[in-house]
């Protein structure tokens, strides 16, 4: 899997958000991300996180072994 792929499914998951992702190993599986979002107003960090592990649930089952998440309002 490419940081792109996992950036689009992370935009497309949550309105308005933009995501930086990258690569943390070099082998498309282990990954790092910081999503802003203005639909994280009023959301624990963990109900954030909870919202872009939605937005790649079916890659977290397969391609995505990691993903290291920092998050913050839009």
């Amino acid at each position: 899997m490419t940081t792109e792929e996992v950036q689009r499914l992370i935009e497309a998951g949550i309105p308005g958000a933009t995501a930086k992702v990258t690569d943390m190993t070099g082998t498309g599986d282990h990954f790092a991300a910081e999503v802003a979002a203005p639909a994280f107003n009023g959301k624990t960090m963990v109900e954030q996180h909870q919202m872009v592990y939605a937005a790649v649930r079916e890659e977290m089952k397969g391609p995505i072994h990691a993903l290291k998440l920092t998050t913050r309002v839009a």
